[in-house]
C-alpha cells in the first residue's frame, strides 16, 4: 500500500506522474476528522490510498463461485464494447448481440460466437483473449479488461444464460432475505445489504459516533451544519428514539425543501435566463423554484408532483399552483433569433421529451430522435410519439403570450383585459376607417402604408383623404385607444408566472422526421408510449369547441405516475438513495438503459420502489427508512478486507466520505459566521461579482442587478442563475451546467477550490465576519476566542493541541508577517475555514 498526500486539490489526476491514469475507482479519501490540518497555507489535504491489487470476484462463504447476471454483468460490456460492430444497425461477421437468437447463430465463418458451457469453443471469447491485435477484439479499441473478460468466462461457462434488460423488465418483489445478524434485521433494507455482504465474504463497518451521524444528517436533509448546542443535545440524548426524532426535526425544518429542492432543480435544468448570446431573462422562473421548494417542505406525494409539472393546465382543478408547476416545460435554452425556426421548434420539443424520459423514466429516448436507438429497444416512431403528447404546447416566446399566465387579483385582471379588449376593438375599427382614406391615395403612398412609414404617411397625408365626418371617428378613436393605453401602462405590476399559459387544442400532426430533420417530414404518428413498456395504446380525448388544451399531457401524466408504470417509482427512488450515500442503486441515474450502470442492489431497488409507490408516495417517508437503516448509519473508515474486495463500494461495506456541495460550502460560511439569512421564497438574489467577472459577457453586467448585503446573505438556492454568469464561488465547486438535466453533480478536488477558500474576497469577508462575532462573543483572550471558534465552525470542543497549533500560528503572523492581533485572528479563523473538518461529511 501506497500512501500520498499533497496539497491543492488533485483529484482523478494527481501531480504525481506515477498516478497519472489513476482513477475515481481506484481512489479513497480518507475519513476528513483523520486528515486535520493547520496553517494558513495548508488549505485542503487530499489522501490518496492507491493499493496495487487486481479486482478479487466475489465469492459466497462457502468458497463457491456466484452465478454471473446476464443483465447486470454481461449486457453492460457488450452494450458498451461490441454494439458498435455487433448491434442493431451492424452485423459484422453475421454476429448480432441484440437477441439471444442473433447471439447464438451460425457466423459467417461457421463457427458460433457463444457455445454455451464452453469459453474455449466460443469465438468471443476467443477473440476477446487473442494476442494477435489483428484478430482480438474489440477491433481498434482498447482490449477489455481482465475483470471483464473473467466475466464473459464464466456466463459461458455456466451455460450463458440470456435474460431480459433488467430495466426493462417489471420489478420483481424479492422476499427480505433472512441474515444472521441480529443488528442488521431491525430494517428491511440491512437484510437486503447484510445479504450481498455475507455472500461476498465481507463484513459492514461499525456504526459511526453520534458526533458524525448528526453532521451527516444535517447535511443531507437541510445542508447547513448543526450547531454546537444541536450536537451537544443530541450526544446527552440517550433515549431509544433519538436518532428518528433528530430525523424527523430536520425533515419538519422549512430548510429541507431548500436542500432537496436543489437536487431537483439540477434534474430539471433549472436556469432563469434563456441562454444564447442575448441570455434574456425568463420572467418569475424563480416562482417555480419556490414551488418545488414548498412543495417537498408540504410533502406533497411525489406522484402528485410529477401530474402537476407534466399536466397543470389540464388538471381537473387548474391553480395558481399548478400553473406554476407547468414552469418545468419552460427552463429550457431558448434561442431569440433562430437562423431556423422550424429546426428551433424541433430542438424545444428535444429538450422537453428529453428532459421527462431522463427524469422521470430513467430512459435516454432522446437518442432516437434521428434513428432508432442503438442500444435500447425504442425506435424513432417512439421518440416522435413522444414528442405528439407535448405537441400542443405553444412556443416560447420573448413577449410572454405563451408563457405568462396572469395570476393577478380577479378585479385587476378584469379590468386590464377589458381594457385591452377595448383597445384591440378601437383598434380593427380605426384601421377600416384609414383604410377608407388610403385607397384614394397614389399608388406610391398606398405601398408606404404597407411597411414602416406607414405612421408618417397617415400623420401627413390621411386628413386629406377622409371625409369629415370619418376625420372626427378617427379623433375620437385615437383618443380612447391612447386613454386606455396610458391606464394601462398606470397599472400596478400584474402578477405572472412562467408556465404553459397557451397551448393548441387541436395541435399539427406530428410526423417522423427523416434523420431528426425537420423539413423532411415522413410518416404521421399519434401520442403513444415506448413499445418497450407493452402498455395499451392511449385514449387520447377529444377536444370540446372551446377547449384551451389538448388534454394530451394529462393522459402522459396519468401513464408517468400509474401503479404499472415499470420505472418512475424505481427512477426516484434511486435518486434518493444517491443523494443519500452519494451514488444511486444505479450509478447512472438518468439512464437505466443497456449503456447505464447495472443496479448493484437491483432487490433492493425493486423493494424500495414498491415501498414508496405503494406509501402515498410519499418522500419523507422514504428518508426515514433509509436514514433508520444500519447501512446509512455505518462509519466511513477504512476497512483493508473490503477495499480489496470492494475498492469501489459497491456493496456498501461502509459509509463514503463526500466533499460538501457547492451550496453547502456557501451556505455553511454565512451560517458559522451567524449571517446567514433564512427568509423563505421570493424573488432571486444577486451575488455581489468583479467586474472581472462580469466582463465576460458579450455586454458586460446586463441582466444582473444588485440586493442588498442582507438579501445577498439568503442561501445559495435563491442566487439568481443566469446562463451565461453562474456565480464563480458556486461554479468552482461544481454546480452543474444548467442546458440540460444532471443526473449526478461532478465532485472534484482541484486547485481551484483551494484557491478560492483562501483568497477571494468572498471568503475572506466570512473569515472576518467569523472573527467579529466571537470577538463580540468573548471577552478574553485568544485561547478562549479560539475555543469559541471551534465550537461555532466545528460544532465541538477544541483539543489542547489544537489550540496550541492555531496560537502557533497567530504568533507566526504577528512576528514574521507583522500582522496585528486582529489581523492575526481574522486569518486564523480563515484557515480554520479551509480544513477537511469543515469541508467533508463523514
Amino acid at each position: 500500500m501506497k500512501t500520498h498526500s499533497f496539497q491543492g486539490y488533485p483529484a482523478v489526476r494527481t501531480p504525481c506522474p506515477a498516478f497519472a491514469r489513476l482513477t475515481v475507482r481506484q481512489a479513497v479519501l480518507v475519513p476528513a476528522r483523520s486528515l486535520r490540518v493547520c496553517g494558513l497555507l495548508k488549505g485542503f489535504v487530499l489522501s490518496i490510498v492507491v493499493i496495487h491489487t487486481p479486482v478479487v470476484f466475489a465469492q459466497d462463504t462457502t468458497g463457491s463461485e456466484r452465478a454471473i447476471d446476464f443483465a447486470r454483468q454481461v449486457q453492460p460490456i457488450l452494450a458498451k464494447h461490441c454494439y458498435a460492430c455487433h448491434g442493431p444497425d451492424e452485423a459484422e461477421g453475421g454476429l448480432q448481440f441484440t437477441s439471444k437468437e442473433a447471439a447464438f447463430s451460425k457466423l459467417d465463418s461457421g463457427f458460433h460466437a457463444i457455445v454455451a458451457g464452453k469459453p474455449g469453443e466460443s469465438e468471443v471469447f476467443k477473440r476477446l483473449t487473442a494476442e494477435d491485435e489483428h484478430e482480438r477484439m474489440p477491433s481498434e479499441a482498447d482490449p477489455l479488461l481482465p475483470e471483464e473478460i473473467e466475466i464473459v468466462r464464466k456466463w459461458i461457462q455456466q451455460g450463458a444464460q440470456w435474460h431480459e434488460h433488467w430495466g426493462f423488465s417489471k420489478p420483481r418483489i424479492a422476499d427480505v432475505p433472512k441474515v444472521d445478524n441480529a443488528q442488521w434485521t431491525r430494517n428491511q433494507i440491512d437484510q437486503f445489504i447484510y445479504k450481498q455482504l455475507q455472500d461476498s465474504g465481507l463484513k459492514p463497518n461499525s456504526k459511526a459516533d453520534k458526533r458524525t451521524l448528526i453532521r451527516r444528517a444535517t447535511y443531507d436533509l437541510i445542508g447547513l451544519p448543526p450547531t454546537f448546542r444541536e450536537v451537544d443535545a443530541f450526544l446527552n440524548d440517550n433515549s431509544g428514539d433519538a436518532w428518528e426524532r433528530l430525523i424527523d426535526r430536520l425533515l419538519d425544518s422549512p430548510h429541507y425543501g431548500e436542500r432537496w429542492g436543489r437536487h431537483w432543480l439540477d434534474l430539471v435544468r433549472y436556469a432563469e435566463t434563456n441562454s444564447y448570446e442575448v441570455d434574456g431573462p425568463k420572467p418569475f422562473a424563480w416562482k417555480y423554484r419556490d414551488y418545488v421548494i414548498q412543495s417537498l417542505n408540504d410533502d406533497k406525494p411525489y406522484d402528485k408532483f410529477v401530474r402537476e409539472q407534466i399536466a397543470g393546465d389540464e388538471l381537473k382543478e387548474v391553480t395558481v399552483e399548478t400553473m406554476t408547476a407547468t414552469g418545468f416545460y419552460r427552463l429550457g435554452i431558448y434561442d431569440n433569433a433562430p437562423a431556423d425556426r422550424t429546426l428551433a421548434r424541433a430542438d424545444e420539443l428535444d429538450d422537453i421529451v428529453t428532459t421527462i424520459s431522463q427524469v422521470f423514466l430513467g430512459l435516454t429516448v432522446n437518442c432516437a430522435r434521428c434513428h432508432d436507438h442503438k442500444i435500447d429497444p425504442i425506435s424513432q416512431a417512439d421518440y416522435y410519439r413522444m414528442v405528439s403528447f407535448v405537441s400542443d404546447i405553444e412556443p416560447y416566446d420573448n413577449k410572454g403570450f405563451n408563457t405568462n399566465f396572469d395570476v393577478s387579483p380577479p378585479e385587476t385582471r378584469d379590468r386590464f383585459n377589458r381594457l385591452n379588449q377595448e383597445v384591440n376593438e378601437w383598434s380593427a375599427e380605426l384601421r377600416v376607417v384609414e383604410q377608407r382614406g388610403i385607397v384614394r391615395m397614389s399608388a406610391e403612398d398606398q405601398r408606404k402604408t404597407e411597411g414602416r412609414q406607414r405612421k408618417q404617411v397617415l400623420r401627413e397625408k390621411i386628413k386629406d383623404y377622409l371625409s369629415n365626418e370619418d376625420w372626427k371617428l378617427r379623433l375620437s378613436l385615437t383618443k380612447k385607444i391612447n386613454a386606455n393605453r396610458k391606464t394601462i401602462k398606470e397599472f400596478p405590476n400584474r402578477e405572472t408566472v412562467l408556465s404553459v399559459a397557451r397551448s393548441n387544442a387541436n395541435p399539427p400532426v406530428t410526423r417522423v422526421l427523416f434523420r431528426g430533420n425537420p423539413h423532411v417530414p415522413q410518416d404521421e404518428v399519434s401520442p403513444g408510449f415506448p413499445e418497450l413498456f407493452q402498455s395499451e395504446p392511449p385514449t387520447i380525448p377529444q377536444p370540446k369547441t372551446d377547449a384551451k388544451t389538448a388534454g394530451r399531457r394529462k393522459v402522459l401524466a396519468a401513464w408517468l405516475t400509474a401503479p404499472e408504470n415499470r420505472m418512475t417509482a424505481r427512477v426516484m427512488a434511486n435518486r434518493v438513495w444517491q443523494f443519500h450515500f452519494g451514488r444511486g442503486i444505479v450509478r447512472s441515474s438518468n439512464n437505466f438503459g443497456q449503456l447505464g450502470s447495472p443496479p448493484t442492489h437491483p432487490e433492493l431497488l425493486d423493494y424500495l420502489a414498491a415501498q414508496f409507490a405503494t406509501n402515498d408516495w410519499k418522500l419523507k417517508a422514504l428518508h426515514k427508512r433509509i436514514m433508520t437503516s444500519q447501512a446509512y448509519q455505518m462509519s466511513s473508515s477504512m476497512n483493508e478486507a473490503g477495499f480489496a474486495k470492494d475498492p469501489d463500494n459497491d456493496l456498501f461495506w461502509r459509509f463514503d466520505v463526500r466533499r460538501l456541495g457547492a451550496e453547502e460550502v456557501r451556505d455553511s460560511l454565512l451560517a458559522v459566521n451567524g449571517s446567514l439569512n433564512p427568509k423563505l421564497y421570493g424573488p432571486s438574489i444577486y451575488e455581489k461579482l468583479p467586474q472581472e467577472v462580469l466582463a465576460r459577457q458579450s455586454q458586460p453586467g446586463k441582466g444582473w442587478g444588485t440586493s442588498s448585503e442582507k438579501e445577498r446573505n439568503r442561501r445559495s438556492i435563491y442566487i439568481h442563475v443566469k446562463r451565461s454568469l453562474l456565480t464563480p464561488m458556486l461554479s468552482v465547486f461544481d454546480l452543474p451546467d444548467t442546458d440540460r438535466s444532471c443526473e449526478a453533480r461532478f465532485t472534484t478536488l482541484q486547485p481551484g477550490q483551494a484557491l478560492s477558500l483562501l483568497n477571494s474576497e468572498f471568503v475572506h469577508t466570512q473569515a472576518k465576519r467569523l472573527a467579529t462575532r466571537i470577538n463580540q462573543m468573548i471577552d478574553g483572550g485568544a485561547k478562549q476566542k479560539l475555543t469559541a471558534a471551534f465550537e461555532l465552525v466545528y460544532a465541538r470542543n477544541a483539543t489542547q493541541e489544537e489550540i496550541e497549533s492555531v496560537m502557533e500560528l497567530i504568533s507566526k503572523l504577528e512576528t514574521e508577517y507583522k500582522k496585528s492581533a486582529d489581523e492575526s485572528f481574522e486569518l486564523a479563523c480563515l484557515s480554520m475555514l479551509n480544513w477537511n473538518e469543515f469541508i467533508f461529511v463523514d
